[in-house]
């Protein structure tokens, strides 16, 4: 099908919008790990980073979109495990022990969510023995090529999933190619204001490192062949970012009313 049809095809342009609000949906767990990243760094480097960041995961997406062959052997089992567990009610075992390279990517992924997330959720409930770590490893930690090095490990897990869900939705690569391009402008766009948003609210820090946690968990249940819907995963990110907003709002109030009556003794 040529540009001008697709145009002038509604399917064509459903597909395309129902591509992008799946797109950014999946990227606003590349944007959390990004933005909590990317604030570990001087304030000076971190505006660099989350663009340098992102515009990487626009480079991986658009490579991976230009080798589908490839991207669909992904799925082709690269190995089996013996499994002789439990057999559901269809005949068939409830884990899968098939892997392919998908597989392998997800779960290594998900473990480096996983370690990652305890890492930064160790050190903000125990800051005083990150601390004592600092002299030796500051450099370490706050070095902005680790940082974009980390970047990149995680770009790769998210961007194969994007991928892999376009090529699910759509076979037109014109289409997918739009969705990527704009989802990762829509992404360059939201950064700063969320990753600002984050480091101003400590309480916001620990809630996005416990979705990475999640996040993580899932995809290495996911590499195991343990599908757990999206649907739920979003509902109850977006069930707990409300309880932290209205706890927000509370905070907010006591904060005005305590100030007030302040000033009026």
């Amino acid at each position: 099908m040529d540009i001008v049809a697709l145009l002038s095809d509604p399917a064509a342009w459903a597909a395309l919008i129902t591509l992008i609000v799946m797109e950014v949906v999946l990227g606003i767990d590349n944007l959390i790990f990004i933005s909590i990243l990317s604030n570990k760094l001087p304030e000076h480097q971190r505006t660099k980073a989350r663009r340098i960041g992102i515009s990487l995961a626009l480079v991986m997406r658009l490579g991976l979109l230009s080798t589908l062959a490839f991207i669909v052997g992904m799925t082709q089992t690269v190995f089996s495990l013996p499994w002789q567990g439990m057999i559901g009610q269809d005949g068939k075992p409830i884990f899968e022990l098939d892997f392919s390279w998908r597989d392998i990517i997800l779960i290594s992924g998900g473990l480096f969510l996983v370690w990652k997330a305890t890492t930064e959720i160790h050190e903000k409930v125990d800051p005083h023995e990150t601390d004592t770590l600092l002299d030796v490893k500051g450099k370490v930690i706050t070095n902005f090529g680790t940082a974009i090095f980390q970047i990149i490990l995680l770009d790769i897990v998210f961007s194969i999933d994007s991928i892999l869900t376009a090529i699910g939705m759509t076979d037109q690569l014109p289409i997918m190619i739009t969705a990527v391009v704009i989802t990762v402008i829509i992404m360059l766009i939201a950064a700063d204001p969320l990753a600002n948003f984050i480091n101003n609210n400590p309480t916001v820090v620990m809630l996005a490192l416990g979705f990475l946690l999640m996040i993580g968990a899932i995809l290495i249940a996911d590499g195991f062949g343990v599908h757990v819907p999206k649907g739920y995963i979003y509902a109850a990110m977006a069930f707990s970012a409300g309880v932290e907003a209205l706890n927000m709002m509370v905070r907010r109030r006591q904060l005005r009313k305590a100030a007030e009556d302040d000033a009026s003794h």
